[in-house]
């Protein structure tokens, strides 16, 4: 009995462990969350806080744009994300960069028009003064 509990307690661990996330990778989900919210109300004060002033911001349909435009067209309602559901996300840490992939379901009402996207997402987020910030973001279409 004392066996198969020191095995359990041990294969326990060894799970906790091996997905156990680093203070980064903590730091980083925190940021993706806190955009996540920051695009759905249209924050202009989030948003600039949250993206550095070098922000490359890719759409699906090819669209770039820089960080004053990003912000302006979420902050006026040119888009409009009403719904963001993220899944499987992944983060990968690699000194003062940050990669993070995941699975965006949203619904949208771009330019009045109400719609919904279903995109494979890119996000680089650099840390500077111990800061995560967004840097760069590309998106593109789940095949159907």
């Amino acid at each position: 009995m004392k066996i198969y509990a020191l095995l359990l307690a041990s294969a326990v661990m060894s799970t906790t462990i091996c997905f156990a996330q680093s203070k980064d990778e903590k730091n980083v989900a925190t940021q993706v969350e806190s955009l996540k919210k920051a695009l759905v109300d249209g924050d202009r004060a989030s948003l600039e806080k949250l993206t550095d002033d070098k922000l490359s911001y890719g759409h699906s349909n090819g669209r770039i744009e820089d960080k004053a435009t990003f912000v302006s067209n979420l902050v006026t309602g040119k888009s409009d994300f009403v719904t963001i559901d993220l899944t499987d996300q992944k983060i990968a840490i690699a000194g003062n960069t940050a990669i993070v992939r995941h699975t965006l379901s949203a619904d949208i009402n771009d330019n009045g028009v109400a719609g919904h996207v279903k995109l494979y997402v890119l996000l680089v987020w650099s840390k500077e003064d111990g800061q995560w910030k967004l840097l760069a973001r590309q998106a593109v279409k789940v095949p159907a």
